[in-house]
């Protein structure tokens, strides 16, 4: 599963100079959070829609209105974004730029081609959506979750106990000490004695 696969491609874009209440609105009538800031073609910032909120002056301020309206038509995206960008390239796998977001605690990467051009941008929601698929959430069927023994050959173990149902995804994560456990969703015929046959296989059945 590659980025491009995933990303949303031509993302909408500002320049430095773009006032902060024009991002807003942008932002606003996208139904967006982040907007990739670009100077000659050239990928220089990203900038969010809290960065710009918080630009604006708090509600306590004694600032009068032609002082406030003065001061916004000013500030400009230049001032608020993020730089250097942290990026994503659209033929790297989906897993790597989902930790990278989770290293750098950001929810979105704008993603540059092969010849280092913005071409879209990956997001915690296009995450959740390849989760969701790798899954196989939207294919139904039966979910199945089973603890074995970290050795090779323990999945085919499994794969042969679910038959006659059909495995449509695989997830597994580390369990306790030598252990492993495997999420497996599947479909087809005899689903719903599924967990019995895997029992009576002498496979520990979590859920």
């Amino acid at each position: 599963m590659l980025v491009r696969d995933w990303m949303t491609a031509d993302p909408v874009t500002v320049t430095p100079d773009t006032p902060v209440m024009d991002a807003l609105k942008i932002l606003k009538e996208g139904n967006f959070r982040r907007l990739p800031v670009m100077d000659g073609g050239k990928l220089v910032g990203i900038t969010t829609r809290k960065d710009l909120k918080d630009a604006m002056p708090s509600k306590a301020t004694t600032l009068s209105v032609w002082e406030l309206n003065y001061l916004l038509s000013k500030l400009t995206v230049a001032e608020m974004m993020a730089r250097p960008v942290i990026t994503a390239a659209e033929g790297e796998y989906m897993e790597d730029a989902a930790l990278r977001m989770q290293e750098h605690h950001v929810g979105g990467l704008p993603v540059l081609n092969d010849s280092g051009k913005l071409s879209g941008i990956i997001t915690t929601m296009d995450v959740l959506r390849a989760f969701t698929d790798i899954l196989g959430m939207r294919e139904g069927g039966q979910r199945i979750t089973v603890e074995m023994p970290d050795t090779p050959g323990s999945l085919e173990r499994a794969t042969k106990a679910v038959m006659p149902s059909n495995i449509i995804s695989v997830a597994t994560y580390d369990g306790r000490g030598d252990r492993r456990r495997f999420v497996l969703r599947v479909n087809g015929e005899q689903t719903e004695s599924v967990k019995q046959r895997v029992r009576d296989s002498g496979i520990t059945v979590l859920d």
